[in-house]
This record gives structure tokens, sequence and C-alpha cells, in this order.
């Protein structure tokens, strides 16, 4: 009888007190950033000149909401590790530090943090080491172990303020296995974004029951990039699907795709969703405005409102400046470095439009590596260039942006010229008259990557082959491919030895997969050899040992070219205007 009358004791008090919990309204400020890139101070160490982004100037932005609203959660979104010198110095020279990027998000005193695919490019020695080195949470529910299906990092975290319970799901885009050889993610597999969220959002609202829940995703928003649509598995840029069809987010914060975005989408319970994507390299930053009013667990009203802040209008902050100051005199050290000189300038522009110096070094190089009959390759940046004279460490990430791996693999004859057909597929339009455009453009209200309806650094040509591309045919019959460079026939049905970069050796942008119809579990069968580092490391080691560097074409005027020649003169120099005139 006792024991009846104390459990009945404790749920008439338990009652009460929910009876008695008082209403709160709280106001929370989430604010977050994305693929920052290694812009962590306002200079460009490529370029040698100031830039009006980086994380010191976040910095600025956030304290002073700060001073706003003590209740402000800061989030990152991965990609941090890759892009400016700063990431590369740390993630491959100075390995002995604490890495830059962990100090500065320890600084920072961020809540939160995602991983990026270009993340997980720097290889496990260098992510395991960083995030480890994180004082926040590392997210990415849908990167789980081989070994056991359970999540390689955290798949969320718990975040209080003021009384409310703020739940935040990290997702990764699952394109990885796209992009990167194996060796850099072995034992992590990539899951599908709307299945990984379909089963955590249950998980979390059973074991936490959260007032808010967030996503925190490394994923695009528009899921019909490069050919994928709302039925792909894995899709590489899945959140608005999540968003769309997986009820119960609140907001969900994305990035990925360098895309300025921000707007409230209906999910399949009536419910609305803000999105928010802050481009890149600090230049935004989401600041997401959240009005909520609770009563024990139950939330009785909230109110969700999104805005993007341009870093720009805000100076570095001091305290940022000072306290980073011997990391930035290290790196800029380190990019200073003379390596070789160069006989002339050399340019990505006329790469768009035929065989350049440009490339055709990054060529020379792949075949004296490799030692293959055939080299791959596209421009890595849309508008670069490298003067003629002193040649400094810092060229060489105007040279090759990524820290892709160098392979050689085995193609066919018949699978190069399709892979080639693939590639300008993407790259050119097919003209009838000389007032056509060369280049195929994308339609001015859905401009990316400039003009271009294609992403440039897919736009591969080849060397060791002499061949024409007749923009007045189709795609698929574009390329006629007249003979080796030594003057030997090309054979469609002999094996030959293929450099390429380990971004399109492992099916990067479809040119193997969908353009040379190799299926995707073939493709590692077919490496050869694989470099041990980036391929940036090599090319900055053979200019130096070649120490005076002649910028040429391979072949002369006997290489690649656009026919018919009458047609597409015009063109190209339309198009050039176009693609530059507003460039420096």
């Amino acid at each position: 009888m006792k024991k009846h009358f104390k459990f009945f004791f404790i749920a008439i008090t338990f009652g009460l007190l929910l009876s008695c919990a008082r209403e709160q309204n709280v106001e929370i400020t989430v604010m977050h950033t994305s693929d920052i890139h290694g812009a962590f101070f306002p200079y460009d160490f490529i370029n040698n000149k100031p830039m009006d982004r980086s994380l010191s100037q976040v910095y600025s932005v956030v304290q002073q909401e700060r001073k706003l609203n003590k209740n402000l959660i800061l989030l990152d979104n991965g990609d941090i590790l890759q892009g400016q010198p700063a990431a590369y110095y740390y993630n491959f020279i100075d390995t002995g530090s604490m890495h830059l990027a962990a100090q500065i998000i320890n600084f920072m005193q961020y809540d939160a943090a995602g991983v990026g695919n270009h993340d997980i490019e720097t290889g496990h020695g260098v992510y395991d080491k960083v995030f480890a080195e994180y004082k926040c949470p590392v997210l990415a529910a849908n990167a789980v172990r081989t070994s056991d299906g359970k999540p390689y990092f955290e798949p969320y975290t718990i975040i209080k303020r003021d009384g409310v319970k703020i739940a935040i799901l990290g997702m990764i885009t699952p394109g990885i296995p796209k992009w990167l050889p194996n060796s850099i993610w072995e034992g992590i597999e990539f899951r599908d974004m709307v299945e990984t969220a379909e089963y955590w959002i249950k998980e979390i609202r059973n074991k936490e029951n959260p007032h808010l829940i967030l996503g925190l995703f490394h994923s695009g928003y528009d899921f019909e990039r490069e050919g994928e649509d709302i039925n792909t598995h894995n899709n590489e840029n899945a959140s608005m699907l999540v968003a769309q069809n997986v009820p119960g987010f609140d907001a969900v914060f994305i990035g990925h795709d360098h895309d300025r975005f921000c707007s409230k989408v209906c999910n399949i319970s009536g419910d609305s969703v803000l999105i928010i994507d802050p481009q890149n390299e600090g230049r935004l930053v989401s600041k997401v405005q959240i009005s909520i009013k609770i009563k024990g667990n139950k939330v009785l009203e909230k109110t969700v409102k999104g805005s993007l802040i341009e870093a720009k209008n805000f100076e570095p902050d001091s305290s940022f400046m000072d306290k980073f100051k011997s990391n930035f005199d290290a790196v800029k050290q380190f990019v200073s470095r003379p390596i070789g000189k160069f006989t002339k300038s050399i340019s990505t522009r006329s790469s768009f439009f035929g065989a350049s110096e440009f490339i055709d070094l990054i060529h020379r190089i792949q075949l004296d590596i490799t030692k293959a009959d055939i080299s791959f390759t596209a421009p890595l940046s849309f508008d670069a260039e490298i003067s003629e004279g002193d040649v400094y460490v810092s060229d060489m990430f105007k040279l090759y942006r990524y820290e892709n791996l160098l392979y050689s693999m085995q193609l066919t004859g018949k699978e190069i010229k399709d892979f080639l057909e693939y590639s300008y597929s993407l790259w050119t339009k097919q003209m009838q008259t000389s007032d056509d455009d060369i280049l195929l453009f994308r339609e001015a209200e859905n401009n990316r990557n400039g003009l271009l309806k294609n992403p440039y650094y897919n736009f591969d040509a080849a060397a060791g082959i002499i061949y024409t591309v007749d923009v007045t045919k189709p795609s698929g019959e574009k390329i006629d491919i007249k003979s080796m460079y030594n003057g030997d026939k090309f054979d469609f049905d002999k094996t030959y030895r293929v450099a390429i970069n380990s971004y399109r050796g492992n099916g990067g942008g479809g040119h193997l997969t969908e353009g040379a119809k190799i299926a995707k579990d073939e493709l590692s069968k077919r490496i050869i050899s694989s470099t041990s580092k980036d391929l940036r490391y090599f090319l900055m080691q053979w200019i130096e040992q070649q120490k005076q560097v002649q910028p040429a074409l391979i072949y002369g005027n006997d290489e690649w070219k656009f026919i018919p020649e009458t047609l597409v003169q015009s063109a190209i120099k339309r198009n050039y205007k176009l693609l530059f005139d507003n460039k420096k």
C-alpha cells in the first residue's frame, strides 16, 4: 500500500511540476560559415594581395552579434582544409603544430562543425588529426565505419540555450567515392542523405525530444546538377531533398556548391523549412534568428528568419590578427620561396579555346612523371596567370588548384576517344554559323561558374595524340584523332597508358563512367600507378629540378584545335571577350 502511495505521490508531483512550468520566450541566433577553403586571413597568398573576405572578418561579424544576443550558436560546414596555402602549409608542411584551422575554430568558439569532401581529400592522416584538435563536435551522420556501420564522426549534437534544447544533425555529400581514391577514406562508407536523415530524425526525437532540429549539411540545394535527379541514390546535392521529404527540420544550413541561397521551402508535412547557404571563403555569413515560446518540453510558438551578411563590410578583427600573426608570417614565408624561372607568362584563358601553354606544362610534367602515352587534364582555375621570371611556391596553387593524386591508367583507344567526346560535349556548343557561340553557356538567370553551363574543371583536353574537334558536329561525333604525337597510328583496339588525376580516375565528372562507359567498380582495376603525394608537390619538384622552364605548346601548331577554323575564329574572339572582359 505504501509502495502504491509513493508512486501516486511522485506522479502527482510530476504532474504539478509540468502544469506549473512557466512559459519562456527565447531569442536564439545561429550563425554559419561554409567552404572557407583556407581563407583564414584577409590576404590572398596565391596572388600576393589583400582580399575582402576571410574568417578574420567573419569573427568581427560574430563578435558584434554576440553583443546583441547571448544565445548565439556558431556553426561551420566543412571544406576548411583545402584551398589557400594557409591550409596546405599546416596539412603537409608544418604537421607537428596544432593545425591552424583547429586553432581558429577553437578561438572563435564554434559550437559544432561539419565535414566537407575537400577535408576528406587531405587524407586520414590530416583530417583525423585536425578534427581531434577541435574543441567542438564534428558531425557527419552519413559517414559510417565499414566495420560496424556506426558513424565515423558524431552524427548529431545537442546544444542548450536558456532552456531551449537544440539538436544539430550533420551530413556530408555522399559523392566522395566518385572523386577520391579509397585509400583517402578507407574504412568509411558514405550513405544516402535522405535515408540517413529519416533514421536520425526518429532517433533524435525519441532520445532527445528537442525543441528545435537544425541540419548542418555539406551538400548543395540543386539536386539536378550534373545529370542527377530526385531519384538519384546518394545524390551529391541532396539538401533540398532532405528539407522537403524528411519532416522535422526547422532550418538547414548548407554548403558545398559555393552558392548564395536563403529561402524557405515547404516539406511534405506542410511545414516551412529555411535553407541557407553562405557561398564560400567567408564572403558571407549566415544569420538565422529564431524566436521560440516554450512551456516545459512543449513548443507553443516559433518563427525562423534568415539573412546573409557580407563579410567585406567588416574590418578584420584585431584580436584575431594579433593572435595568429606568427601563423600568417609562417605561411607568407612558405609561399614566397622561389623554385625556378619561366621564360614567358602563361594563362588559363587560352585553354578554353584550344591548346594552351598553361595546360601543356601540366601535360609535360604528367607525361614525364608517369611515362604514359597520353595525358588528360583540364583548367582547374578559371582565370589564372603565372608571370614570366621568378616562379614561387604560391604560383603552384595557380598551376594546380586541388590536392589530387596523379594516376596512370589503362584505357583502350575507343575509351580515350569516348572520354574526349564526353569532355567536349560539356564544353562546346554545336555551331551552324559564325554567329553561334562556340562555348556552351548557361541561361542567364541561372549563372554559375561565370557564364559556363558546366564546370570548367571538367573540360579535359589530351596530349600524346593529335586530334581535331569539329564543332559543327553533334555531341559524340566531334573528335577526330589523327595519330599519336610521334606519327604512329592511333588504334581503337590498343590499350594505352594514360596520365590522369585521381579525381577523374575515380569517376569524377563522369568522363570514364558515362563517357568511356567503364563500370565504376572496374576503375580501380585500371590503375597502374599512383603518386604517394598530391600532384602539386611533384609539379613543384619538377620545376625545381628544371630550374628554368620554357613554356610552349608540346607539338606546336599540330596540336589539337577546333575546326572549321574559318567558322570558329569570330566565335572564339566573341566568347573570349564575354568570359574575360570584366576581369583584370
